[in-house]
């Protein structure tokens, strides 16, 4: 079992990663007093759904009053998938970097070519190409979207600025979700800029982006 006082923030990284590239974000949440667990998960093994339900027993382990989450890119759908499954979650709010929500494009240029298609692994079965549903949970969401390239993804697929390098600006939104803001970041910048740092702090803090007076 995992115990924490009060609260604890879970880090969901993205497609083709381990939870490590997210080393930095974890350093600059625990230093404005947001202690973190990353879950890894195997993104290209497993469906989103079966990412979802390994988070399931990952967070039954886990005691503490209320869990936060930052997810990045197919993160944050296995996030949003959790909660389509498992609706009651402990308090706590949630932000999301970079995912396409509402499916990505660079994803379905990859699925178009067949030999670039075990890049996408299981990734794609509801996932990377699918729309989200909207958000019902209780917790507040917030969405961060990047705009600057350059990335990967724009020598995959013509993308429609703006865009990250890798998911479009559009592609960042949930229906019902409570914010969301665009930063003149690229899509692996999500994970390494001071100034998306301090926004995610801010919302975790205040469920929302702007800063309270």
């Amino acid at each position: 079992m995992v115990s924490e006082s009060e609260q604890l923030t879970v880090l969901i990284h993205g497609i083709w990663m381990n939870g490590y590239d997210m080393s930095l974000l974890k350093r600059r949440l625990e230093h404005c007093g947001f202690p973190c667990r990353r879950f890894h998960y195997p993104s290209l093994t497993h469906s989103p759904t079966q990412n979802a339900q390994r988070l399931q027993t990952f967070l039954q382990r886990i005691e503490t009053a209320r869990i936060n989450f930052v997810a990045h890119s197919l993160g944050g759908i296995v996030l949003l998938r959790l909660f389509e499954l498992y609706p009651e979650q402990k308090p706590g709010r949630l932000v999301l970097l970079g995912t396409p929500a509402q499916g990505s494009e660079v994803a379905r240029s990859l699925q178009r070519q067949r030999i670039l298609r075990p890049l996408l692994g299981r990734s794609i079965e509801q996932g990377l190409l699918q729309k989200t549903q909207a958000w019902r949970g209780k917790q507040p969401l917030g969405l961060i979207a990047g705009s600057r390239g350059p990335g990967m993804g724009q020598f995959l697929s013509q993308l429609q600025a703006p865009h990250d390098g890798t998911v479009r600006v559009a592609e960042v939104a949930v229906a019902g979700a409570h914010e969301r803001i665009v930063l003149p970041v690229n899509h692996m910048g999500l994970l390494f800029s001071s100034q998306v740092a301090e926004k995610v702090c801010l919302f975790l803090q205040q469920g929302t982006f702007s800063r309270l007076s």
